[in-house]
């Protein structure tokens, strides 16, 4: 049962930061529209070893795959912990050394 509690408050709080996300990405794209309407068309520049930087496009892909390796690196080690402490949990049928 509180998984059921659990997963519906998760999936409540994903469906509420999707939605203000398609806010915000509807605002954006109204204001760039605005922008575009009333702003000139710039002549290219060109920018010293430009070509040289990474794009935005992979500068969030490398950002987000790092955050992912970090993600699951944290969540091996709290597995690991959760399974060196087990056998202190109460019901474990281990009990404490001294008690042996």
């Amino acid at each position: 049962m509180a998984s059921t509690a659990t997963k519906e408050l998760q999936d409540g709080f994903l469906s509420t930061t999707r939605q203000g996300q398609e806010i915000v990405l509807e605002a954006i794209r109204t204001w760039v529209d605005t922008v575009q309407a009333f702003t000139p068309k710039m002549p290219a520049i060109s920018i010293p070893l430009a070509d040289q930087l990474p794009r935005p496009q992979d500068v969030v892909a490398n950002a987000y795959d790092f955050a992912g390796q970090v993600l699951a690196g944290q969540r091996k080690f709290a597995e690991e912990v959760l399974k060196t402490t087990a056998s202190l949990l109460p019901g474990s049928g281990q009990g404490t050394p001294a008690a042996k």
